[in-house]
């Protein structure tokens, strides 16, 4: 394999990690009766239009049919991918309710 085969491999990997970060984000917004283009948009106010969010928005299921996603998994993928701002919203957020 080539190095920029490799290169190309290791990116293409970590977007499709990065879809299933939103996925989980997007999915534990459904199961908690959350807005996610609220929260993104106070986190990140200058990008209004997430063509990736409203993409895993189509994926999500219904809370009923969905697995719980602890507040702690959305937290820590959050952060582990760089998003500590949505991280805050997102904490902010349920310590209010």
């Amino acid at each position: 394999m080539t190095k920029e085969n490799l290169e190309q491999q290791i990116i293409k990997s970590y977007q499709k990690e990065e879809k299933m970060m939103i996925l989980i984000f997007a999915q534990w917004c459904v199961n908690n009766e959350f807005d996610p283009f609220d929260m993104y948009i106070r986190a990140y106010p200058d990008q209004k239009n997430n063509h990736a969010l409203r993409e895993a928005l189509e994926l999500t299921v219904s809370k009923e049919e969905a697995g719980d996603i602890p507040l702690e998994t959305v937290l820590n993928t959050l952060d582990f991918f760089g998003n500590t701002e949505l991280a805050a919203v997102v904490h902010e957020i349920t310590n209010k309710k």
